[in-house]
């Protein structure tokens, strides 16, 4: 696969970036309230779950990273995650519901990965049959 190296360390850091915010989310399900500004809210444990399923996702980018080729289903549903979630982000921070400040949780958790993941998904395409599973 073409750039295999790159897309080893971007997956690893993809996964090992998503576990420790899942557990963190997890352990701390109002940091993101506290960092913001914004009230706590009264149902935490969604919030704590929000941190389970990103640090699933974390095990997922991980298996990606040992070996690359013929995971672009993974890949993909990671990065439609990735822009559906900037673009709902922007839909509560235009629209005032959030304050603006709560955009860097989508720059770390989403827009830093667009490109890297988009590249992934071009370089292997053909790969994905070749290789197998």
């Amino acid at each position: 696969m073409k750039r295999r190296k790159f897309y080893q360390v971007v997956f690893a850091c993809a996964g090992i970036y998503n576990i420790c915010w899942g557990v963190y989310a997890v352990l701390d399900p109002q940091w993101f309230f506290r960092f913001t500004g914004m009230p706590p809210i009264n149902y935490s444990a969604i919030f704590a779950c929000l941190g389970m399923v990103v640090g699933l996702y974390g095990l997922l980018y991980l298996y990606v990273a040992r070996r690359p080729e013929g995971k672009s289903p993974i890949v993909l549903v990671g990065l439609v995650g990735k822009i559906l979630g900037s673009v709902g982000m922007a839909y509560l921070i235009v629209t005032g519901v959030w304050p603006w400040k709560a955009a860097y949780l989508c720059l770390t958790n989403d827009v830093i990965w667009w490109i890297p993941f988009a590249m992934y998904l071009v370089d292997a395409r053909g790969t994905n049959l070749s290789e197998g599973q």
